[in-house]
């Protein structure tokens, strides 16, 4: 099979493989589609240090083609998602269902305790607790239930419900789904400030109620005008300066929720009187559980999240470094690698 493997820091190349096997509780998956995902930037480039050589790829859907003896309830033809994130089940994380904060979790192709090769592939190995069925949804859409799965445990930490209201700064691919995932809670108003223009004009169109631009009016001062202070204001682009903006526009009582990836050198000042004494929760929220990812694959099928208007390139394996390029420029949304396409 085809395989884009990292070799090194920077350096990638397509190359055959021999295809996987399963053990007796996988599955081997034909990719449909891999969602490119900043954590496959990172490990790219060396600021999230894997050792090489690896296969990349965790935002992943395709066809069934090869079943493990003891599996049971897949076949072959089926068509699934992949959840990458794939738990020991006997730590005690795991067992109160926080599977995704697992002591010895491995990762098909992402960032874990353990990664082995991931789904910039033809094909796959997967066991089969770590694929859902996804009917008839188009692999470039289903292979987005991993990131969604990301967003519904979000807004599960974030503690919003009906009528709450909501501050997201940034509106990349995650901050879009995250923004559908709350409307579909009942949060209102929602108020997303982003640099991009393309973007705003897609956060007002997903149901945005106040769209900010950062650089015509002040952030802070811009949501508190149109929206006052919010119950969560959530960050989603992994800078120090928007954390503290999703904090200073959070009410009292309110959550404020760090959702984007920080350098993790990163630091910051946060005065711990006014959180206490304006009893304001500061969350993080890290990847995604078991049951976030069923209920991500349940909202994709029933046509509550607009999948499609997020994919906005659709590449070949050859082509991801160069699509690396591209995101750390910004440009479009989502992009998927289609491994059958040259």
């Amino acid at each position: 099979m085809r395989a884009a493997t990292l070799r090194d820091v920077g350096e990638m190349s397509v190359e055959e493989r021999e295809r996987p096997e399963p053990d007796p509780g996988d599955v081997v998956v034909e990719v449909g589609a891999t969602g490119v995902c900043m954590t496959d930037f990172h490990m790219f480039h060396g600021s999230f240090a894997v050792e090489t050589p690896l296969v990349l790829g965790h935002e992943s859907a395709g066809t069934v083609v090869a079943t493990g003896a003891d599996v049971r309830g897949f076949d072959v033809g089926d068509r699934v998602a992949m959840n990458p994130v794939v738990p020991c089940s006997a730590c005690s994380a795991c067992k109160r269902g926080d599977t995704h904060l697992c002591e010895n979790n491995t990762s098909i192709g992402g960032a874990g305790e353990t990664i082995v090769d991931g789904a910039f592939a033809e094909y796959v190995r997967v066991p089969a607790t770590n694929v859902e069925d996804v009917g008839d949804l188009p692999f470039e859409q289903a292979a987005l239930a991993e990131p969604l799965a990301c967003c519904v445990h979000g807004a599960d930490r974030s503690a919003i419900t009906q009528g709450d209201s909501v501050a997201l700064i940034g509106a990349g691919p995650i901050g879009l789904m995250l923004l559908q995932t709350l409307r579909n809670r009942g949060a209102a108003p929602i108020a997303v400030a982003e640099l991009d223009p393309d973007r705003r004009e897609l956060a007002a169109e997903l149901g945005a109620d106040v769209v900010v631009d950062p650089r015509e009016r002040e952030t802070v001062e811009a949501i508190r005008e149109e929206v006052g202070p919010v119950d969560a204001g959530i960050e989603v682009v992994g800078k120090v300066p928007t954390i503290e903006q999703a904090h200073e526009v959070t009410a009292k009582g309110g959550t404020t929720l760090i959702f984007g990836v920080p350098d993790q050198n990163a630091t910051m000042e946060i005065n711990p009187f006014d959180i206490y004494f304006d009893e304001i929760d500061l969350h993080g929220t890290y990847a995604l559980t078991q049951e976030s990812f069923e209920r991500a694959v349940r909202l994709l099928r029933e046509g509550r999240i607009d999948a499609d208007v997020l994919v906005t390139e659709r590449i070949g394996l050859d082509e991801i470094p160069a699509a690396f390029e591209r995101m750390a420029d910004a440009e479009g949304l989502k992009k998927v690698v289609v491994p059958g396409e040259r």
